[in-house]
């Protein structure tokens, strides 16, 4: 299985889109933060696309979130 079907990657991605959303953030205003094209945070967030960890920590910053376990420790957790 790739890593962009895998269940925890896609925790990932949709942790990030709920940090997103509540920043009522657009993904226009996401991508004008990363310096990409709106269509970039498109097919990421539709697992057309995977994230790299640097892209990852790229976006955190463009969400004013800081890298840490607790982000994403619920994504990891493999008794779910």
């Amino acid at each position: 299985m790739s890593s962009i079907h895998d269940p925890r990657y896609r925790k990932v991605i949709n942790e990030l889109i709920e940090l997103r959303e509540s920043k009522k953030m657009t993904q226009v205003q996401l991508a004008s933060s990363l310096k990409k094209h709106q269509s970039y945070v498109a097919k990421v967030e539709n697992f057309e696309r995977r994230l790299d960890f640097i892209e990852l920590y790229d976006w955190l910053i463009a969400l004013d979130e800081k890298l840490n376990y607790l982000t994403f420790s619920s994504c990891f957790n493999t008794e779910t």
